[in-house]
């Protein structure tokens, strides 16, 4: 999966009003309450034995009965459902399984983002442990760019015409490069998750969750729970055709703490499948993960951590092993995740989180360039899309600018790295449910080609044509999102008082997640509440905001990421503020203590008039 998706859940669940205009201060949002039922919340919460604040959460989200509310809070690895069933996956499996008896070359196509890498490291795990010929093969971002391409085909078939090639996390677009490998008669397999277009590649297979024809109980797998999936199958046919051996259920244990991390990064909903990868995998990176990962753990300070949470791979493990694919050498990340030699894992893993470093500095200075060209252009404020563009930006941070700028201005957002053969690479951000996709694809004309899905997508444009397309892309947007306020509301689960959020109740909320898209942390609100201390700023350039908030006795520090410039309208508000908030449990130096991840604020004279 290219690298617009591994932010793409900033904007999958729309929280914020698009304003017509740039505003330095944004007019306040509504916050939008379940309905408060007492004797549903008293009866949910005596049924299963939890706080009234747990179950008020469960009641928020749908789950009405303690029934529904079990099956929730304890999902269980058998509710996967069985590999066979993906399409594709039986065809894909048993080609794959006689390639590897007849002693052909396997080599595996992926992507050079977590979701990409993961599914390459897996899919070679597998094939390696059951004496595979396995190779793989990992595009170059800033010379080949996303996705199968020709040149590749080309060249890998002339090393070796019998080989078989196996996409991971790409292909579903590649409808040219698959014509050209079948016409030269390399052997092609397509697994991928990206959206279908008009015209499907001619491949030996396609695996997809969401192939024409098909009816697969789940179609949000990424690129990664689609290689666990075609593993699986594998596993199972050189098995005894039902149950893979003793040692491969072993690898399959371990694959998914794997899949887990491709699976937050690529930031699909952690529902149904999802939820359940990514809850068990979470306890296999902590209990069994190869020598690669075990350093990328320790080396992210996450080994000093008891558990392991998807913030901790959303926000620790993802962008390290992303870094390596923004800068170029997505190849080192995958011998990170496969490598056997302790020395060579650890030096690796220092690598990439040196690579992660340089890439917050560029990303930064793009941030601040494009807002900089914003303020340059106010005839830009009615559009209801951003198009940005300029040279000397790295294509590989670009896609975290664009979500940057598009929470930021509140509007779906393109940013383009301007080259200079005269072309442009751009990321697209979504922004409050905005179909990225459909309105490229209504401007398709402006462009050398797309692909993504409705969330995120990459594109390719003639440097000459950014204002075309700008124009596009607003034009269609102000005929097709038409979001109202209630559709960008704030969804906040209970209002609270701070001292009904103690350590305990954090504690039972927790099993509620894994956390992520579709599958929010519970949020709060509580009115009322005073500064205990002047706001303060903090991280480098400011960028974060930390305060210190009571109500009544109850004192808790609250922080804002991203959001430094909150400190000084907060400072100079006037009165008791009303906040919303994520709460959670803050460890430092075997102390913990809750905390509150501050989402919104209100000032008094606002509080009445925008809460729902």
């Amino acid at each position: 999966m290219p690298d617009y998706c591994l932010s793409a859940g900033l904007n999958s669940a729309p929280e914020r009003y698009c304003l017509p205009k740039f505003t330095e201060f944004p007019v306040p949002r509504k916050w939008s309450f379940h309905p408060h039922d007492e004797a549903a919340i008293s009866k949910l919460s005596q049924q299963l034995r939890v706080t009234p604040l747990m179950a008020q959460v469960l009641l928020s989200r749908g789950y009405t009965t303690a029934e529904d509310a079990k099956r929730h809070l304890e999902p269980k690895l058998s509710n996967l459902h069985d590999p066979m069933l993906l399409p594709g996956v039986p065809e894909a499996a048993e080609l794959i399984v006689q390639a590897v008896k007849d002693k052909r070359r396997v080599t595996i196509y992926g992507d050079y983002d977590v979701d990409g890498v993961t599914s390459t490291a897996l899919l070679w795990h597998c094939l390696k442990l059951l004496g595979g010929n396995v190779d793989y093969y990992i595009p170059c971002r800033m010379e080949e760019g996303y996705g199968i391409n020709e040149a590749a085909i080309r060249q890998l078939h002339e090393e070796d015409p019998t080989r078989l090639l196996v996409s991971v996390d790409c292909g579903i677009g590649s409808v040219t490069e698959a014509a050209v490998a079948k016409e030269i008669g390399l052997e092609l397999i397509i697994t991928d998750h990206h959206t279908i277009g008009v015209e499907l590649p001619d491949a030996a297979v396609l695996v997809h969750p969401r192939l024409p024809g098909t009816e697969y109980p789940f179609g949000d797998l990424c690129g990664v729970g689609v290689a666990f999936k075609l593993a699986w199958a594998i596993c199972q046919l050189t098995g005894d055709g039902k149950r893979a051996s003793p040692r491969m259920r072993e690898f399959l244990k371990s694959a998914v703490g794997l899949t887990a991390i491709g699976t937050v990064a690529d930031v699909v909903p952690l529902v149904d499948e999802n939820r359940i990868i990514v809850r068990y995998g979470l306890h296999s990176l902590r209990e069994n993960p190869s020598l690669g990962l075990k350093a990328l753990i320790k080396i992210s300070k996450l080994d000093e951590k008891p558990n392991l949470t998807a913030e901790d791979i959303g926000f620790g493990i993802g962008p390290r092993i992303n870094a390596a694919g923004r800068l170029g050498q997505a190849r080192l990340a995958v011998e990170l995740l496969t490598t056997e030699n302790p020395e060579r894992a650890y030096a690796l893993a220092a690598y990439v989180d040196e690579l992660n470093k340089n890439r917050k500095t560029v990303e930064r200075r793009i941030t601040k360039e494009a807002k900089e060209l914003i303020e340059q252009h106010p005839e830009w404020a009615d559009d209801p899309t951003l198009v940005l563009a300029k040279h000397d930006w790295h294509q590989g941070v670009i896609g975290i600018a664009a979500s940057r700028i598009a929470e930021t201005y509140e509007k779906p957002t393109v940013v383009i790295c301007l080259k200079d053969d005269g072309t442009g690479t751009g990321s697209a951000r979504s922004f409050a449910g905005f179909d990225m996709y459909a309105g490229l694809n209504a401007s398709k004309d402006s462009l050398l080609g797309f692909g993504g899905h409705k969330f995120a997508a990459g594109v390719q444009i003639d440097g000459k044509r950014v204002e075309e397309l700008r124009t596009s892309l607003a034009n269609w947007a102000r005929n097709n999102f038409r979001p109202t306020e209630d559709d960008m509301a704030l969804r906040v689960d209970a209002e609270v008082h701070l001292s009904e959020v103690t350590r305990r109740a954090v504690v039972e909320l927790e099993h509620l997640g894994p956390f992520g898209a579709a599958n929010p942390k519970p949020r709060f609100s509580a009115i009322r509440v005073n500064l205990a201390e002047p706001p303060k700023t903090m991280g480098e350039g400011a960028q974060h905001l930390a305060l210190r908030l009571q109500q009544h006795k109850t004192k808790l520090r609250a922080v804002a990421f991203g959001r430094g410039e909150w400190a000084a309208e907060i400072a100079a508000v006037e009165g008791p503020l009303a906040i919303s908030f994520a709460p959670q449990i803050n460890s430092f130096k075997g102390y913990e203590s809750v905390e509150l991840q501050l989402h919104d604020w209100k000032a008094p004279e606002s509080q009445g008039k925008t809460s729902g």
